[in-house]
């Protein structure tokens, strides 16, 4: 499953939104945030339908040789391995992602040259030729090509990127999100996988789709730091020094108001994975003194609730 940090991402970027002035209904503001949530599955998809599309061209192209005037002894008598390839015959027979490609009406009919700029650039790839002519026939040599041409020529090409860049706002940020998901459910994959298995989903844990619960932290992240947000500018206040609140980037501010919801309203989540998290946050979006600032107030904002004793988690070890 995706890693919450990819779901705090989400939760900082709909506040900010909502904080902006650009969203001036809660109930509005969660709604954009639950979409941009079910984008990532969406994206996931289409990811893998483009793979997909471009093996597809590489049959036609392959037919279409054997059918001109004067063929070639080559294109006669192709290679066929990367045609019987086992993986690509798992997603290609697999039902319930050709019915999720259906769902999301996902189609290439219009992007037949950037598909093509793909298959030239896997065609003419020495990983290709070295792949075609191994001498070797295994699962793990089918699984090991398809992750090499997925991460060097299809999830980061410029015509994927493009596309999805185009389809939706929501998918400016999440490319290389998914594009690790889509890595790891080749490498996942195993022989005999059941055609009718769902492919991996980006809400699964310990083995079972759980997206209620993933969804609830989500919705009581972005609820408890809006409605607290007063609150929590009242704490920031107090610990600032020789700084007015207003001077302090906004990207800021939000990742502090939500640390503080964590350490205040989840109390299954440890204090140091909630630090951790949102240090880590600040590196991406925020600058070096930001990051360095937040870690510091965050330190002081932590020992001022555990001495007014408004921390409190359950399991073992969860405060220190």
């Amino acid at each position: 499953m995706l890693g919450r940090r990819h779901f705090r991402v989400k939760v900082l970027q709909g506040l900010y939104a909502y904080f902006q002035g650009g969203e001036p209904q809660l109930d509005l503001a969660e709604k954009h945030l639950l979409q941009s949530i079910d984008k990532l599955t969406e994206l996931y998809f289409t990811q893998i339908s483009f793979f997909l599309e471009v093996i597809d061209f590489y049959i036609r192209r392959m037919e279409e040789s054997k059918n001109k005037f004067y063929p070639t002894y080559e294109e006669l008598n192709p290679v066929s391995k990367l045609v019987n390839n086992r993986v690509v015959t798992i997603l290609r027979e697999n039902t319930d992602l050709a019915s999720r490609i259906r769902k999301y009406r996902i189609s290439w009919t219009e992007e037949q040259d950037s598909v093509r700029k793909v298959y030239q650039r896997i065609r003419e790839s020495k990983e290709h030729k070295e792949y075609l002519y191994s001498g070797q026939d295994s699962f793990q040599e089918d699984q090991e090509f398809v992750a090499k041409m997925l991460k060097k020529y299809i999830l980061r090409s410029p015509e994927l990127i493009f596309f999805c860049e185009e389809r939706s706002i929501y998918w400016v940020d999440d490319v290389e999100v998914t594009a690790s998901f889509t890595l790891k459910t080749v490498r996942l994959l195993t022989p005999g996988f059941p055609l009718d298995s769902p492919l991996l989903s980006l809400f699964v844990k310990n083995g079972e789709e759980d997206p209620k619960e993933e969804r609830k932290f989500i919705i009581e992240l972005f609820r408890k730091t809006v409605s607290h947000s007063s609150d929590f500018e009242d704490r920031i206040k107090g610990r600032l020094k020789n700084w007015e609140l207003d001077r302090i980037a906004l990207t800021d501010i939000i990742l502090i108001k939500m640390a503080l919801s964590e350490f205040l309203f989840f109390p299954t989540i440890p204090v140091k994975v909630t630090l951790n998290e949102y240090i880590e946050l600040s590196k991406h979006f925020s600058s070096v003194k930001s990051k360095l600032f937040i870690n510091g107030i965050l330190d002081k904002l932590v020992s001022d609730l555990i001495e007014e004793d408004l921390i409190h988690k359950t399991g073992r070890g969860l405060i220190n």
